[in-house]
């Protein structure tokens, strides 16, 4: 098989690594990392990999909630629903982004990308912060169980964590997800105050305050976290 035939990538030498990964960023690029290895090691692990990477690509794209793409009819998640996002051209020198009438209107002077991104994630870092802190007193009340604090980031990979000193963090992305959702992270992150693993007593702890909580897992494997 010639080189033409296999996908582009983008190849990562750690020597520390032991064993070779592939991953996707979030535009569905296919990363490896790897320690030092031969380009003949590559090909055959691409051309073994294929069907994988292929279908992992796939799914991966059709994950709702990704950034949207400016140069194209753009739209935005918000609680489990999708809304219209419109670019309007102002004579203001100044972005702005508002919510209203179920459409996002995006206001601006200097046609930036990078800086339209920062007030949608300053949107979301917002309503996180308003929303998440009640819904996290609410359920630490109903499972006993108090945090140490609470906090707000942009993250690529989570959409909760607990520190080993019961630090909750909350991905600002959660805000693209329905509202039962959102209250599944905050119990599965509120167990780990209890449980620092994902074994069986985690899981039943999970089931106690929300049984239904497997549906809500396979719903979150539908969004993307960037």
């Amino acid at each position: 098989m010639t080189m033409s035939l296999l996908p582009r990538y983008r190849h990562i030498v750690n020597p520390k690594l032991k064993h070779t990964y592939l991953t996707f960023d979030a535009e569905g690029n296919l990363i490896i990392k790897s320690p030092r290895v031969s380009q003949h090691y590559i090909e055959q692990l691409l051309i073994k990999k294929s069907a994988w990477i292929n279908r992992s690509r796939e799914k991966l794209m059709q994950k709702k909630g990704k950034a949207p793409d400016f140069s194209k009819k753009a739209e935005l998640y918000f609680r489990g629903k999708v809304y219209p996002l419109v670019l309007q051209e102002q004579t203001k020198k100044r972005t702005e982004l508002t919510f209203e009438n179920e459409t996002f209107l995006l206001r601006y002077h200097h046609y930036d990308e990078t800086l339209f991104q920062r007030h949608i994630d300053r949107f979301y870092k917002k309503e996180a912060s308003e929303l998440i802190p009640a819904l996290v007193e609410h359920w630490a009340s109903e499972m006993k169980l108090t945090p140490n604090r609470i906090s707000f980031r942009k993250t690529k990979r989570q959409w909760g964590s607990c520190s080993r000193k019961n630090d909750l963090s909350f991905n600002t992305m959660a805000m693209k997800l329905p509202l039962d959702v959102i209250q599944y992270i905050i119990v599965h992150e509120l167990a780990h105050i209890k449980h620092k693993h994902h074994q069986k007593s985690f899981w039943s702890l999970v089931q106690k305050h929300m049984p239904d909580y497997k549906q809500h897992v396979a719903e979150l494997k539908t969004y993307s976290t960037v």
